[in-house]
């Protein structure tokens, strides 16, 4: 979730002058071709269509062959371009393979607008997908599922272990693809876009549909490479799952929806003008919950301040990415399950309605979290029907970090 700056406050800039960025929709399909074009293709090229090796198209592809020009998504047709001058959509690719199942794919879409004034917009948009495991050092770790499955994104359709939203996207793959040590493979798609002095952030592929699209091509092609495809590719054909709600810009003591969860304490009145809360996914397997400062460009602030962002798993592939951050202990006394409280972090895994369930929350060493992480989890396992993790001192002191 990215907070956004109060109303008054934007620094909004002027009207035909927006920054370029990818257009937020999909692009259709061609039309069929006529039909003695494709009898004439059909007997031509069957063979060369059947080993995936298409010679008539002309189409540029990228990512490993993953995505063709044209191919559907925006970001793969024309409308990528906001720009009329210097277009050009290029990738820097490594290929994972069976010997090296790693492997990462960067797609750059750029071009440029010379205004009626005189003055020039550029588009630089990257889509980066990478192949492989999970960072290994903890705190990495965190950040790094926090950035993919936490926030708005919200689960993948069909029992697939992942999640996406508008801009990224995670898959874990079958336990064929986890390396030779047991962990688990994952492919990860990220949209972001290099704006007005070299501010980066996240861009809109045209919804989560495009995204999920983008993400499940880029992980069949990679375990093909790799040597440990399934006999059938992943695939979706259920509606995705849409956000719950938009974020909230005026939270109350209830932030998330979770009650006594209040955030305003402790922040100046300007600060708390601008907190920004967004629920992500509430489901029996995951919940997420994320908490902003929204930046002021007035006062020169160039990215939003993260509060704290939590974030509960229960999918068995997904906590499995997880495995080892939590050591072998509890966080605290009389805390249930493993553990770790750390500056900037809180994560305990422990059995939750007859599963492994994992929570985290991720803030700053410079604020006290530790009652929001007590708040959250007691909230969760409440509405799961599990035992509290924290002990009945913990949750009777949250209410004095709140």
């Amino acid at each position: 979730m990215t907070g956004e700056s109060a109303p008054d406050d934007t620094g909004r800039p002027q009207e035909g002058k927006r920054f370029i960025r990818v257009r937020q929709r999909v692009r259709t399909r061609r039309g069929a071709l006529a039909a003695g074009t494709v009898v004439a293709l059909l007997a031509a090229g069957l063979g060369a269509w059947a080993t995936d090796t298409w010679p008539f198209d002309g189409r540029d592809r990228y990512c490993w062959g993953a995505w063709a020009e044209d191919s559907g998504p925006g970001v793969l047709g024309n409308e990528a371009f906001d720009g009329d001058d210097a277009r050009s959509r290029t990738a820097e690719e490594t290929a994972p393979t069976a010997a090296r199942p790693q492997g990462r794919c960067v797609l750059a879409v750029r071009s440029e607008h010379t205004f009626s004034d005189g003055d020039k917009g550029v588009q630089d948009t990257r889509v980066t997908v990478t192949y492989g495991p999970a960072p290994e050092k903890a705190a990495a770790r965190l950040e790094w599922i926090n950035t993919f499955v936490g926030g708005r994104a919200m689960p993948l359709p069909e029992g697939l272990p992942g999640a996406v939203d508008g801009s990224r996207g995670l898959l874990v793959l079958p336990e064929s693809c986890d390396t030779r040590d047991g962990r688990p493979t994952a492919v990860t798609l990220r949209a972001e876009e290099k704006g007005p002095d070299d501010i980066v952030g996240g861009t809109d592929l045209g919804g989560a549909d495009a995204a999920v699209e983008l993400l499940l091509a880029a992980a069949d092609r990679g375990m093909r490479a790799a040597g440990c495809a399934p006999a059938k590719p992943p695939r979706v054909t259920s509606p995705l799952l849409r956000l719950p709600e938009k974020d909230d810009t005026s939270p109350s003591s209830a932030v998330c929806r979770i009650p006594g969860l209040d955030v305003g304490s402790g922040l100046t009145k300007e600060a708390a003008l601008r907190v920004v809360a967004q629920a992500g996914a509430v489901t029996r397997d995951r919940q997420a919950c994320s908490v902003r400062i929204g930046r002021s460009l007035r006062l020169g602030e160039r990215e939003d301040t993260r509060i704290f962002d939590a974030l509960m798993i229960r999918e068995p592939r997904l906590g499995a990415l997880l495995d080892g951050v939590t050591g072998s202990e509890p966080p605290a006394p009389g805390w249930r399950g493993t553990g770790v409280f750390a500056d900037g972090h809180q994560v305990v895994r422990a059995r939750c309605a007859g599963r492994p369930t994992t929570f985290l929350l991720l803030g700053s060493s410079a604020r006290e979290t530790k009652g929001h992480f007590t708040t959250f989890t007691d909230a969760v396992t409440r509405r799961l029907g599990c035992a509290p993790l924290a002990p009945k001192a913990s949750a009777t002191a949250a209410g004095e970090n709140r």
